[in-house]
């Protein structure tokens, strides 16, 4: 996957300009993709860096969608590489946390790094690569003292580093983040201890939400796109009984602060991630068919109410 992101972002910096995005190289070494930090970015560079979070294995497309009677733009993701190009990859599971920098990093580069002990035993996954890409949402670019940090943590140069980033309220992190949707399904599936190597293909939708006045409330719009706006389809090898039982359990509805729009549950909690409820990080809307018997299980359904009032609200 590494390889397949690197390919991506040669291609992108031949066409940088046409992209609105900007491609520099560190005095160290490292490669960096503004887009949209110090630049404007727009929907190309969302589909990019959505395609750099899945490693090159997933594919993005734009489609209208209609939520209740809104018709809206929405992003269109589907893979055939699941577990490797959702959890190995796009998850945002690596906090980049050296001094006087925070993001969380999603990418390829993480199957490298595999700090993430647990979830790459689960997962079965590695890879050896000579060099990596990872993905930042954030506000500012890394420099060279972030780059080492991140080069000590998974054995690399820092020039064979590239790191992509964009801000949570920017065109290019709103589509990002809406192209998590069969994402935050798989994750979902994790944490109810359901083996995600299982998961043969997955497709999904979720809205484009409006770009935001600041990344708290692009927090709360993006998040609302696959809580109350998005769509997603899984292949799965297992026995009816067991994807009955999981279907129900996965869709946002079931948990405790569903409901209202993310950003009033983000203010609930102090701003506080780790006090809202996880099980509410999943679609609205799930299908579960079972690769043995091509039985589909259904539960779920899209939120028009507090979508609308997250997306068009103040």
């Amino acid at each position: 996957m590494n390889d397949r992101a690197w390919a991506l972002v040669d291609a992108a910096a031949a066409r940088a300009r046409e992209l609105r995005i900007d491609v520099h190289t560190l005095p160290g070494g490292a490669r960096v993709v503004d887009a949209g930090v110090n630049v404007a970015g727009g929907l190309r560079a969302g589909r990019l860096l959505a395609e750099l979070c899945m490693g090159g294995l997933g594919h993005v497309d734009f489609v209208p969608l209609t939520v209740g009677d809104e018709p809206l733009q929405g992003v269109q993701v589907w893979t055939d590489h699941p577990a490797e190009a959702c959890m190995a990859s796009q998850y945002a599971g690596w906090a980049i946390d050296p001094d006087g920098f925070f993001a969380m990093g999603s990418g390829p580069l993480r199957a490298k790094a595999r700090v993430e002990k647990e979830l790459f035993g689960k997962l079965g996954y590695a890879e050896d690569t000579t060099r990596g890409v990872l993905v930042l949402e954030g506000r500012t670019l890394p420099g060279d003292d972030v780059v080492a940090w991140v080069a000590g943590k998974c054995g690399l140069a820092p020039a064979a580093i590239t790191c992509a980033v964009a801000p949570t309220a920017s065109i290019a992190g709103g589509v990002q983040i809406a192209a998590r949707i069969i994402e935050t399904g798989l994750h979902k599936m994790d944490a109810l201890k359901f083996d995600v190597t299982r998961v043969q293909s997955a497709i999904g939708t979720a809205p484009i939400p409006p770009v935001a006045k600041s990344d708290i409330r692009a927090i709360g719009r993006t998040n609302d796109c696959i809580l109350y706006g998005g769509r997603a389809r899984y292949v799965v090898r297992a026995p009816d009984e067991t994807l009955a039982d999981l279907a129900e359990r996965l869709p946002s509805s079931v948990s405790k602060d569903y409901g209202t729009p993310f950003h009033d549950i983000f203010k609930r909690y102090d701003n506080a991630f780790y006090k809202i409820d996880p099980m509410l990080f999943s679609p609205a809307e799930v299908w579960l068919t079972s690769a043995i018997t091509g039985r589909t299980f259904h539960a779920g359904s899209l939120n028009p109410g507090v979508l609308g009032a997250s997306l068009y609200g103040n």
